[in-house]
């Protein structure tokens, strides 16, 4: 049947040059393996379908699909479906916050202003094995003393995050060095010289999507953020780059409510029409 599709760019205010999403807006008698067979096509890092919500509570459900597995969250998926959903002529229940269901539970996202954000789902954090570091800074051939922090943070899937002491240094790592399966996917985060337009640079290494590098992840922007908040270290917005090494400009903007985390980031749409599936 003919089912409405977006293609999307997220996380950027320069078409192209941010991160791909594919959105199926009407899956309603789609099986999985349908899903998960289209989302293989797409080799997207993630595509999304939409729903009708299971929970009274949200204003529609979304499914997440790498071109391998199914994902219970994910940050530019939550975004990219939200612009594509509204773009389509989806009407949130409350003005200005749509609600989306997706296998962590309800996730707000904000659009009363020029920058969409969702309400990062709560992230665990844990103290990252020696052996994994050691492996990890070996694998990449980091020096021990440019490491400031480390930890494995979880918030649908867990992650080993590194700090280094610099944005350079995250931007020096060659990510060919790391590849899945023998490596699970990488987090590393260094600050930038005060005063520049961003505040962080980040790079997800190693990704199942087949890539070398994720070019822009929101749940680990998201994950990050909490780890920053733990540490008393987010004080107010900031603004962190990813996507960079690879040619893309990728921006996620960090803010706070109270304790609530918001993630936020541009979408562009790139692509309207039907699919037959």
């Amino acid at each position: 049947m003919k089912r409405r599709f977006v293609q999307c760019d997220v996380f950027t205010s320069v078409p192209a040059r941010g991160n791909g999403l594919a959105v199926v807006l009407d899956s309603g008698g789609l099986s999985d393996e349908a899903m998960q067979a289209f989302a293989t096509w797409t080799n997207l890092a993630e595509t999304t379908f939409l729903l009708p919500p299971d929970d009274l509570g949200a204003d529609y459900k979304v499914r997440i699909f790498t071109p391998a597995y199914e994902m219970p969250f994910a940050g530019h998926p939550t975004l990219g479906s939200c612009a594509a959903w509204l773009r389509a002529g989806g009407k949130p229940a409350t003005a200005g916050i749509v609600r989306q269901a997706c296998g962590v539970g309800i996730v707000e996202i904000d659009v009363s202003s020029t920058v969409p954000a969702f309400t990062a789902p709560p992230t665990t954090i844990e103290p990252m094995p020696a052996e994994t570091l050691e492996t990890i800074a070996a694998a990449l051939a980091i020096d021990p003393g440019r490491i400031l922090r480390t930890a494995i943070l979880n918030n649908g899937s867990p992650r080993p995050v590194l700090e280094l002491a610099g944005a350079g240094e995250v931007l020096a790592l060659d990510s060919a060095r790391v590849r899945w399966p023998a490596f699970q996917p990488i987090g590393v985060i260094g600050a930038h010289a005060p005063g520049g337009e961003c505040d962080y640079e980040v790079r997800l290494l190693a990704p199942s999507s087949g890539m070398s590098e994720d070019p822009i992840t929101g749940s680990l922007n998201a994950a990050l953020a909490h780890w920053l908040q733990s540490q008393g270290r987010l004080r107010g917005p900031i603004v962190l780059a990813q996507g960079t090494k690879i040619g893309r400009v990728g921006r996620v903007y960090i803010s706070t409510v109270g304790n609530k985390v918001l993630v936020g980031g541009n979408t562009q749409i790139l692509i309207e029409g039907t699919l037959e599936l």
